[in-house]
């Protein structure tokens, strides 16, 4: 809805255009005095109380305008409130998660090392208990080597023994036995008295 101001303005513009032209001119024109001075009369009274009512309105306008910018601006201080504490949220909860992260991390590490320290143990023991047990089968193949050259040789010495035992019992008996030949006597005769055959 226009003011009356705006209303005389516009039937001041009408009033200028119905104006005959001067005589000879494009840029003057012939008005009627009476009519001007009405018109620009009413203008002078009617202008304070529209003044007065833009200003009220203009007042009214910034007493909204301030209300919208307070809360405006109490608005854009909680959502900033709460931006921090999503954003300190979001950084402990990083945090959070970073040190999780490490303490994964640190134990497969220590859990990798142990595993390969159990590892390296494991082998270690594997190959002493190797060694060991090669060192066992050499040293009971020595003892057994020398337990058979030892019985070797003293089954050699029986044999000899026994031999020298067998060449004495024959000498007696051709000494018992001087005519006869020894091969003649009978079989039974061929053993000592105390049953050793005689090979």
């Amino acid at each position: 809805m226009s003011s009356r101001i705006e209303q005389l303005i516009d039937e001041l513009e009408e009033y200028i255009e119905s104006c005959k032209p001067k005589f000879m001119s494009n840029s003057e024109i012939i008005v009627n005095k009476d009519e001007i001075d009405e018109l620009l009369r009413e203008l002078r009274m009617k202008t304070p109380d529209e003044i007065k009512r833009y200003q009220k309105i203009i007042s009214n306008k910034e007493a909204i305008l301030n209300d919208a910018r307070a809360k405006a601006e109490a608005l854009i201080n909680e959502a900033t409130i709460h931006t921090n504490e999503l954003i300190s949220e979001h950084e402990i909860m990083q945090q959070a998660y970073a040190q999780a992260n490490e303490v994964v991390t640190m134990a497969s590490q220590q859990a990798q090392e142990i595993l390969d320290k159990a590892t390296m143990e494991a082998n270690d023991l594997r190959m002493q208990a190797a060694q060991y047990t090669e060192d066992r089968l050499a040293e009971l193949e020595s003892i057994i080597l020398s337990a058979i050259q030892a019985s070797s040789a003293n089954y050699s010495n029986l044999l000899g023994s026994l031999n020298q035992y067998k060449e004495l019992i024959q000498s007696n008996r051709q000494a018992m036995h001087p005519s006869e030949d020894l091969e003649e006597l009978p079989l039974d005769d061929a053993s000592d008295d105390n049953g050793i055959d005689v090979m």
